[in-house]
């Protein structure tokens, strides 16, 4: 459904009265597409205090192809080196830096502050590290027209493995995302022969994929060279083959929640699996006071045993590659909670326990990251149906003040997918626009 709204503050009329009356301004986002794949301008580069890793950074910068300058007048994207902050009083020099730039910052611009994560052996280095997830989470909030901030927690001692995160942030595949803290790890990424299909090679398989958002992230990965299966339940055939056949996939009409749907998808699976995107899901609302068990399992079951089943199964049975990427679909409400959503809610928190426990070990035993994505108020047919004051509500609590795009969903999950997106594990990105709701 069309954001009318959005579209009345882009005219003159709009401006002005919204202007005058106090209302949101929310700008249009700039997304990827053919004609516009990256920022329209330089990148500043800049450093608060005495980095270590300034030359590789640069060095970094340079690679991903961005015109990157330590002096810009209206720059597309600012770079914070934050690492070397480990007192309070280093803080200073984040004011420093970027209080005389930020103003000048281009419209839908971008900001990545790159911070380390918090020492438990020195306190002072971490209420500083710490400090800076407030910075970048208020800054997010006040900055406006359509530029987001992040933080980005890098190891010192493996910079090199933040090229795949910095170039979707600093992109505009990352439009509707801010006020999000990612932490990398020190792991060698793998190398990308040619950055416009960075999934060639590699094949993925998408659950929930017959429409909505699932079909979004198929045709992404479809988009960036993957060889795609499109996974449904039988009831959305029709559906399900119109889109694989729309994007040159194969369509696979199955019941992920069937005991038997992990032998199933290996079977269909001969040379094995790179990359596995649980979307599959739904809701069943109501409050708890009013929900009889029936509507509380199949939520449940659909959204998160079948999960958990599917994904032991194939890494078990070693159809999930080495160098392999799990990505599942949590949820805003999981982190938040939602009125008439304990079940959905519940279902999609634990999503998020299941990346926090299985990440570390799927690395270390099977050589396969586990991460996933949050969305907030996405438009599509089920947020349609939201009663309209409820909806409108919804596509305004956020610092962009607008509902998100399936396919902004589906940019996240392309950029946990990439092969050289492995330092990138176990971590749960909101894609939200920065909700105003929840952590």
């Amino acid at each position: 459904m069309a954001d009318r709204y959005l579209h009345f503050t882009g005219t003159a009329p709009g401006r002005f009265l919204t202007r005058r009356l106090g209302l949101p301004q929310p700008a249009r986002l700039r997304r990827w597409s053919p004609g516009t794949p990256t920022l329209d301008g330089p990148v500043l580069h800049l450093t608060a205090g005495d980095s270590t890793v300034t030359e590789e950074l640069a060095a970094l910068l340079a690679a991903t192809g961005l015109d990157v300058t330590d002096r810009a007048e209206r720059p597309a994207g600012i770079v914070l080196d934050a690492t070397a902050v480990v007192t309070p009083g280093g803080l200073a020099g984040v004011h420093a830096a970027l209080h005389p730039v930020i103003r000048s910052l281009a419209p839908g611009g971008r900001v990545v502050v790159l911070g380390v994560r918090p020492s438990a052996d020195d306190h002072h280095q971490a209420a500083a590290q710490q400090a800076l997830e407030g910075f970048v989470r208020s800054l997010g909030k006040e900055i406006g027209g359509g530029a987001t901030v992040q933080l980005l927690r890098v190891d010192p001692e493996g910079v090199a493995s933040a090229e795949s995160t910095l170039r979707f942030l600093l992109s505009p595949r990352s439009a509707y995302i801010s006020g999000q803290v990612i932490g990398l790890t020190a792991a060698t990424p793998a190398p990308v022969a040619d950055w416009t299909v960075p999934l060639a090679g590699r094949t993925a398989l998408v659950t929930g994929a017959a429409r909505g958002i699932g079909a979004s992230v198929a045709s992404v990965l479809a988009r960036d060279g993957a060889r795609v299966l499109c996974l449904d339940v039988p009831q959305a055939r029709d559906e399900l083959a119109r889109t694989a056949g729309e994007l040159g996939a194969t369509a696979l009409p199955l019941d992920i929640t069937a005991p038997d749907a992990a032998e199933r998808i290996a079977a269909a699976l001969p040379d094995g699996l790179d990359v596995l995107v649980h979307n599959a899901g739904i809701t069943r609302d109501r409050r708890l006071a009013n929900m009889p068990a029936d509507r509380w399992a199949p939520v449940v079951d659909v959204n998160l045993d079948s999960v958990l089943r599917t994904t032991d199964a194939l890494l078990a049975a070693g159809t999930l590659n080495r160098g392999g990427r799990i990505v599942a679909t949590a949820s805003i409400a999981g982190i938040a909670g939602n009125n008439g959503q304990t079940n959905y809610a519940a279902s999609k928190a634990g999503i998020i326990g299941l990346v926090r426990a299985l990440a570390p070990r799927a690395a270390a035993d099977h050589g396969v990251t586990v991460n996933a994505v949050a969305p907030g108020f996405i438009e599509t047919k089920m947020t349609a149906a939201v009663p309209l004051l409820i909806r409108e509500a919804g596509r305004r609590m956020n610092s962009l003040g607008q509902g998100g795009l399936p396919v902004d969903v589906a940019e996240t999950t392309a950029w946990f997918a990439q092969p050289a997106s492995t330092a990138v594990n176990g971590q749960v990105v909101r894609v939200c626009g920065q909700s105003l709701l929840g952590a």
